[in-house]
């Protein structure tokens, strides 16, 4: 399962003297980004499939979902704006910035992803696509199960 979105991040730093702040520069990023979800079949054992034998029924069990990748794309990313302030009295930090808006972003992106239920739909597609592959090549009976992901496994 594929989920891509965007995420607006202001990100700013000032540069005082003494107590008072002489200058804040202030960077807005538009983040793209993209989360990959899935099951690692490569975590299937033995004792994950077995055969019902009264009614000759294959059962499969798979790992639970999980994020598989994450990344920003940077070709659609943007700095929006980027203003060191009245006469340009902040810091020149666009650089640094700029990163910690690109991380902030991505872990936007990834919550957004979590909060549409990437892995449960990651899940019901691995089901879906386990069980129409093992019903064409042969098995009249199929049933594929799967962990409940936990909450916690959509932190990367």
């Amino acid at each position: 399962t594929v989920f891509t979105t965007h995420s607006v991040v202001p990100t700013e730093q000032s540069r005082n003297l003494g107590q008072f702040t002489v200058g804040t520069t202030r960077l807005l990023y538009v983040a793209q980004g993209e989360v990959r979800a899935g099951v690692d079949l490569t975590d299937i054992t033995i004792e994950d499939v077995t055969v019902k034998e009264q009614d000759d029924t294959l059962v499969v069990t798979l790992p639970p979902a999980q994020i598989l990748d994450h990344k920003l794309d940077v070709n659609e990313s943007q700095v929006q704006s980027y203003d060191r302030g009245f006469l340009n009295l902040g810091p020149d930090v666009a650089p640094q910035l700029q990163t910690l808006a690109q991380q902030e972003g991505l872990n936007q992106v990834i919550d957004a992803a979590c909060d549409q239920q990437i892995l449960d739909q990651a899940r019901d597609r691995a089901e879906d696509s386990i069980k129409e592959l093992l019903t064409k090549s042969g098995y009249n009976k199929v049933e594929v199960t799967s962990e409940v992901p936990s909450s916690s496994q959509c932190k990367v």
